[in-house]
């Protein structure tokens, strides 16, 4: 699976941080980063929890094929 995000909708309001710290960081420069874009398997429920509560729905988390 691979975490994207639609950074042209995506605000860094850090409320996937607060669900998933080790996946998403917003740093100084305001703007959002994806520490892994490949997460393990273990990682889906909190994923799909920082999907949910992104007020742009700006992430969004594909298969790997």
């Amino acid at each position: 699976m691979k975490i994207v995000v639609d950074y042209d909708l995506c605000e860094s309001n850090a409320r996937c941080m607060q669900v998933a710290p080790d996946l998403f960081e917003v740093r100084e420069d305001d703007n959002l980063y994806v520490l892994d874009e490949h997460p393990p398997e273990s990682a889906r429920e909190r994923i799909l929890r920082a999907i949910k509560v992104c007020p742009k729905h700006a992430i969004s988390l594909v298969e790997d094929s």
